[in-house]
């Protein structure tokens, strides 16, 4: 049975997509820390544990993560982009990219903003764009 996540890459349920290639997707979390949270995703693995990951696909995830973070925090302005794997949401490996001011923006404790469809596709649109450049 496919996850969400892996229907979300498929096209199956809509997303703002950030940035793709043949083997990963990234979008913006519905549900975001701050302004251009971004889940990175392999497609073709639907393992809930970052570390099962075969090796090549584990690198490949790792690489297109950073790529998508240099776009982010091109797009977005933050002092940094944080990085967590937690996995206990979706069961589908994922990385959340999360744009930071402060450490304590990378608390999911705290709650979780509601943006607008028409800023969320924007922020989605602007990292694409950057993403392309790279």
């Amino acid at each position: 049975m496919a996850t969400i996540f892996t229907k979300i890459a498929a096209g199956e349920i809509p997303s703002f997509k950030c940035a793709e290639n043949e083997d990963f997707y990234a979008f913006l979390d519905i549900a975001p820390l701050t302004k251009g949270h971004t889940l990175v995703i392999p497609r073709h693995v639907e393992d809930d544990y970052i570390f099962h990951l075969d090796e090549k696909t584990y690198a490949g995830l790792t690489a297109f993560a950073r790529k998508v973070a240099i776009a982010l925090k091109a797009a977005v302005p933050c002092k940094r982009v944080g990085v967590a794997v937690l996995g206990m949401e979706v069961p589908h490996t994922h990385i959340h990219l999360v744009p930071l001011q402060t450490e304590g923006d990378l608390d999911f404790r705290k709650e979780k903003l509601s943006l607008p469809k028409e800023e969320m596709q924007q922020i989605a649109d602007a990292i694409f764009a950057e993403y392309e450049k790279l």
